[in-house]
């Protein structure tokens, strides 16, 4: 019996698994490399930040960088900015999302295909491409410098509409016909049936939302310029541009943005996995 559950595991260890294994280990260091090196560069005195040769450590390890920038600038603010920005752009883009996906999954209408097609089309122009007529249009409706005037342009996202159509038609229908015979209308049948079936995609999207709109730089930069309502990427780069470029306090910018993302994932990459398992999009 011993024998052959040393031969088990002897067949556990293939040349394959450890070539993966190393792969993956490989991929985890060229990720963590620079982090690491941001962490550690950001508790630096700020004259050893770019002395030379190199050093992991510095001299002492100092916490006066993160006061530095936390005193020059109202993060404070930018971190509330971004929070109430990023959570009701997630909570909008997944109730908008959620709903057009499971029009076109679900729906017969004329020119269905046509719109869809639009939608799958979006997918492939660059966001940079529409920033003029987005913010000629927050300045018409008067948005700029206001919270909506952020959220909204990040609201539409095609590659949302996608991932959850695909989920949907994997849903059985079976389940929503069974509801019709019981005299639900499809509104009832798609909050009360389809939205709990779906919650592990659904948190997958909002997950995945919510990370890109806290890293989002280039449109808060352009539609905001009131200090008082800035997000904190934004923020951040001001402060540094106003004080020239300092490493350590760079770094230690970079270390406060992300932070909070690190937390996210690190709670919810679970959910993560399983959405893009089912949605059949982890294998491609």
């Amino acid at each position: 019996m011993s024998a052959v559950a040393d031969e088990g595991r002897r067949a556990r260890w293939t040349p394959g698994r450890l070539a993966l294994l190393a792969g993956a280990v490989v991929l985890a260091a060229v990720w963590v490399a620079p982090l690491a090196w941001a962490v550690a560069t950001s508790l630096k005195p700020e004259a050893e930040a770019t002395r030379t040769p190199l050093r992991w450590i510095g001299s002492t390890v100092t916490l006066r960088a993160y006061r530095q920038v936390w005193e020059a600038g109202d993060i404070g603010r930018w971190m509330f900015n971004t929070a109430y920005i990023s959570v009701m752009t997630t909570l909008l883009t997944v109730v908008c999302c959620a709903m057009a996906a499971y029009g076109f999954a679900r729906t017969d209408f004329r020119g269905r295909k046509a719109l869809y097609g639009v939608v799958l089309a979006g997918i492939m122009v660059p966001p940079q491409v529409l920033i003029a007529p987005l913010f000629a249009e927050m300045v018409s409706f008067g948005l700029v410098d206001t919270y909506w005037g952020v959220i909204l342009p990040q609201v539409a996202v095609p590659a949302m509409v996608f991932i959850l159509v695909k989920f949907f038609d994997g849903v059985p229908r079976e389940l929503e016909e069974a509801a019709f015979v019981d005299g639900a209308g499809r509104w009832r049948v798609f909050w009360t049936i389809v939205v709990p079936l779906s919650r592990p995609v659904l948190a997958a999207v909002a997950i995945f939302t919510f990370i890109s709109t806290w890293n989002n730089f280039l449109w808060p930069f352009l539609v905001t310029t009131d200090p008082n309502g800035m997000t904190l990427p934004v923020g951040l780069v001001n402060v540094q541009s106003s004080y020239g470029l300092r490493y350590a306090q760079m770094m230690a910018s970079v270390v406060i943005a992300g932070l909070p993302l690190l937390v996210v994932f690190a709670l919810f990459q679970r959910q993560i996995v399983r959405g893009l398992a089912r949605t059949g999009l982890a294998g491609q």
